[in-house]
């Protein structure tokens, strides 16, 4: 437990900030999943999803949440799934 002042400030921001996190990958993850089982199903709507997924790959980057090479290796594997 945090005596002092600024550490329970800093432990009120981090629960704040870990549920954003969590909340962000958990998004990624359903998207990712979502466009690679549209690829192996040949659905038809699958370009849309492989797209939507690579959005919110860029965006996880953008805030900090994926590294960008973990970024770069998800798009590389949907993209060469889809071929």
């Amino acid at each position: 437990m945090a005596n002092i002042k600024s550490a329970e400030k800093q432990n009120r921001k981090m629960i704040k900030n870990r549920a954003r996190n969590r909340a962000a990958m958990s998004a990624l993850r359903t998207a990712v999943k979502k466009a690679r089982t549209a690829v192996d199903g040949k659905a038809a709507d699958a370009a849309a999803l492989v797209k939507a997924a690579i959005s919110t790959v860029d965006k996880a980057v953008s805030k900090g949440i994926l590294k960008k090479q973990t970024a770069s290796r998800y798009v590389s594997r949907l993209a060469s799934r889809g071929n």
